[in-house]
């Protein structure tokens, strides 16, 4: 049940004034302080650009997908470097995929795939995902701290692409950052400030049996379940599938906001309290979080795993107007796809049929209500993994090689760019940098990526850290 902490002075309605606050942090905007998402009037430079797309989904495989097991495959090289998994043709001629792809394999023909993805920034954060600059290391970009880059969504919302009584940029099933126990650097605002901070649904997955995390964190155990939207100070307690169960509430809600107006209690708010009550009485915003309404069919689709569902609230944000949407696979449990040891376990039993039904879900229903034609979907980690195979049957860290799947609109078809060498070691062509696919981002949502803004320092820093638009994937 829903639980909102809060004073003794009550409405008329018999919801307390910070209840009712609280509640709107509850049932909107998770992990994220009114302060932080509703101070001061809007800085926009600009209404939202005009571009070819209108909002993004970014699914970031935490940890660092193996390409050479994926959409990579060396079949003739030594058995240490192909490792234990077969190649399958995919609907793009002469393109082989891993065997445990089969439902992407025959959605190939509708996406761009680019396998030489390359940097040197050798971290599980995202921040070279988020933000495309590659020139930190951990000591000092390991948490997330004011001196930033500001990552995309943080950007989007800045120049004024937020759309009304919603977030510009969400982040689910939570925050990047071991679950949940640090705040990794890459999805925030940064020197742009905290107002443009994401919001954050948090997550409290279940599994069919106990575990040490520590001791088996190459045992992938699927996390079943679905984000929690957490109150403004994280309260537990709510569950997206128990939101059709909170009708008394939202009555309750509505019936005070009433009252605040009629007796001019309103105005007293300040103006962010009252931005706030405006977005929890928003009936887009409700619907944009309420599963209760979709089919059975769709969200057996979808499937039970935290990541599925996550991927069913992304496209449900997009369509009710959010600029990007992330979903990371960072969670307790498996969905990591840091493989030191156990590469063909974790891959096998979890990660990739867990993406095969995630990924073509989203195509399937992306494509279905017509939002291909505005959306973006990009599938990508934060680096490859190494070449040889390990003691462990794992494969360690390998950021000089990696992948980017995407599609919808914006992008070719069936297009593939760039290779790597005959050991998926380096790429052999067409090298794409993190900022590279920033700029693409930026280019296809209408903002210019070689925009600068000031940092601390009021240094002028360009939003893509020199990256350019990959101008041979776009349709």
């Amino acid at each position: 049940m829903i639980r909102v902490l809060g004073g003794l002075t009550r409405t008329c309605g018999g919801v307390s004034r910070r209840e009712l606050l609280r509640a709107g942090g509850l049932s909107l905007f998770g992990g994220v302080t009114l302060p932080r998402q509703l101070q001061a009037e809007a800085v926009s430079p600009s209404s939202r650009p005009a571009g070819r797309i209108k909002s993004v989904i970014l699914i970031n495989l935490f940890g660092g997908p193996s390409h050479l097991d994926m959409f990579d495959m060396k079949p003739d090289a030594p058995v240490e470097i192909r490792g234990e998994f077969q190649p399958i043709a995919s609907s793009v001629p002469g393109l082989s995929v891993c065997e445990h792809l089969p439902r992407i394999a025959r959605w190939m023909h509708r996406a761009t795939l680019i396998r030489s993805v390359t940097h040197t920034y050798n971290s599980h954060n995202p921040y070279a995902v988020l933000t495309g600059f590659t020139g930190g290391n951990d000591q000092e970009n390991y948490f997330t701290k004011r001196s930033d880059h500001p990552g995309i969504g943080s950007v989007c919302q800045y120049l004024g692409m937020e759309p009304p009584d919603m977030p510009c940029h969400v982040y689910l099933p939570a925050h990047p950052g071991y679950s949940q126990g640090l705040r990794r650097a890459g999805p925030y605002g940064g020197y742009l400030g905290r107002r443009y901070d994401p919001v954050f649904s948090v997550c409290d997955p279940k599994f069919d049996r106990e575990f040490n995390q520590d001791k088996e964190f190459y045992n992938p155990i699927a996390p079943i379940g679905m984000p929690r939207l957490p109150s403004l100070e994280d309260l537990p307690g709510v569950t997206i599938d128990r939101l059709n169960e909170r009708h008394s509430l939202l009555q309750q809600i509505d019936r005070a906001s009433a009252q605040l107006e009629a007796r001019g209690d309103a105005a007293n708010l300040d103006l962010f309290q009252r931005k706030a009550l405006a977005l929890l009485t928003s009936n887009r915003a409700r619907a944009a979080f309420d599963l209760s309404t979709e089919s059975a069919a769709i969200r057996e689709q979808y499937g039970p795993s935290l990541f599925g569902t996550s991927a069913l609230i992304a496209r449900r944000l997009v369509e009710a107007g959010v600029t990007f949407v992330a979903v990371t696979t960072e969670s307790r449990g498996g969905g990591h796809w840091d493989a030191h040891s156990n590469n063909f376990g974790m891959l096998k039993s979890f990660n990739l049929p867990n993406l095969d039904q995630t990924a073509t879900a989203l195509f399937e229903d992306l494509d279905r209500r017509g939002l291909f034609d505005s959306t973006l979907l990009v599938i990508m980690g934060e680096m490859g993994r190494a070449p040889r195979i390990n003691r462990t049957a794992g494969r360690d860290h390998w950021p000089t090689c990696g992948f980017a799947l995407l599609a919808g609109a914006g992008v070719k078809e069936g297009f593939v760019l760039g290779g790597s060498d005959r050991i998926g070691a380096y790429p052999a062509d067409h090298p794409v940098t993190p900022g590279d696919l920033v700029a693409t981002l930026y280019h296809l949502l209408g903002v210019d990526p070689e925009l600068m803004l000031p940092d601390l320092t009021g240094r002028p820093i360009a939003i893509a850290h020199g990256g350019m638009p990959i101008t041979k994937i776009l349709a």
